[in-house]
């Protein structure tokens, strides 16, 4: 059988030979000493990778060091602390760092998102958690790491810009991939873009019941929902995760779901996919208040009491892509027939051929950050 038809790997897969070239841009010292990182100044931009020719990025991993000086403050308190790991780095420094990814010469990135969303977790928070494509390792979720494959026919550029208000002085990276001799037809390119609307455009809930607030109401065309990704060419969806920051200040029942997925594929004018609810769609079930991990689906962020504070849920179609020829749009109700006013933010990842159609400005950093 051809190598060609063998172009991923699984477990199952592993014995088969290859003939691909194992390579790596890091950022290790090449004075042979310890200072195994790059510098990134305000305002600029650095290149984590500039590859040339055919190949596939098989591995992303990125990690933010602090000075030494905070190192020892940390310690001293028997461990590492968060808090002295943004006041070094620089308070939201997760919405503030963007991650760029270029792909076969192109000048509008395939890839453009905050650093820590892109990695799995939005709101500027870092934390433990793993699923297949994505995790965040420890200590403390300071281990960024992307397992998604990128593939190439003619070269690849993945870049960082730092818009914090100081130096990033210690920035470290791995990217791994293969050198092919040449890429395989068929192949789609990998993309990932962020969205936010803050706050989503609700109704009052003055003069309601708190039940006729949640779940009255219908929609059945999807105006008005939170669009998660909109794209245009031939492809397939392959996930997200969701963030929502829970505005409603209530001390009545305070669920933030019950609002539907509808996905519209090629030139369909209702929703080709229904859901039935936003936790139905992340493959929970009954309003969950747990944290929880797997691989293809998950609850990081469960919020407070009464679902209060910050949510990040995703969901990976790995198994099952949801597969476009025209186009698609990917969207979710913000509360039942979107009647809730929360903070939404996503990061959604497709494949597609090239051209893909531009991504809209991304948001100044003023409005990438997340809310007190």
């Amino acid at each position: 059988m051809s190598q060609s038809r063998w172009f991923g790997s699984s477990l199952r897969d592993l014995p088969r030979l290859r003939d691909y070239r194992r390579r790596r841009f890091s950022s290790w010292d090449r004075t042979g000493g310890n200072d195994d990182w790059i510098k990134v100044p305000e305002d600029e931009s650095a290149a984590l990778a500039e590859i040339k020719g055919a190949g596939c990025i098989t591995h992303i991993w990125i990690t933010l060091g602090i000075e030494p000086s905070a190192a020892r403050k940390m310690l001293g308190t028997g461990g590492w602390n968060w808090t002295v790991v943004e006041t070094t780095l620089e308070k939201h420094f997760l919405r503030k760092v963007l991650l760029r990814m270029f792909w076969d010469g192109e000048k509008d990135p395939s890839v453009e998102v905050p650093l820590g969303d892109f990695f799995g977790v939005g709101h500027g928070v870092a934390k433990n958690f793993w699923s297949l494509p994505l995790s965040m390792s420890p200590e403390d979720g300071r281990g960024f790491n992307c397992f998604f494959l990128m593939p190439f026919a003619e070269g690849a550029r993945i870049e960082v810009t730092n818009e914090c208000d100081i130096d990033l002085n210690r920035f470290y990276y791995y990217v791994d991939y293969e050198e092919h001799d040449e890429l395989e037809e068929g192949l789609g390119r990998f993309h990932a873009t962020w969205h936010r609307q803050n706050p989503c455009d609700g109704i009052s809930d003055a003069g309601m019941s708190n039940r006729e607030f949640l779940r009255g109401g219908t929609n059945l065309s999807g105006e008005g929902n939170y669009v998660i990704l909109e794209a245009k060419g031939r492809g397939h969806y392959v996930g997200c995760n969701l963030n929502i920051h829970n505005l409603r200040q209530t001390d009545q029942f305070n669920w933030y779901g019950e609002g539907d997925d509808m996905i519209f594929i090629d030139d369909d004018e209702k929703p080709t996919l229904n859901g039935t609810g936003t936790e139905d769609y992340f493959n929970t079930a009954y309003c969950p208040a747990q944290e929880y991990c797997s691989p293809y689906h998950g609850v990081i962020l469960p919020g407070g009491p009464n679902w209060s504070g910050k949510i990040t849920l995703y969901r990976y179609h790995i198994e099952d892509p949801i597969y476009f020829q025209k186009s698609i749009r990917v969207t979710v109700e913000h509360g039942h027939a979107n009647r809730r006013s929360d903070d939404y933010s996503s990061t959604a990842y497709w494949y597609q051929e090239e051209p893909h159609r531009p991504f809209a400005p991304m948001l100044p950093v003023e409005a990438r950050l997340p809310l007190g």
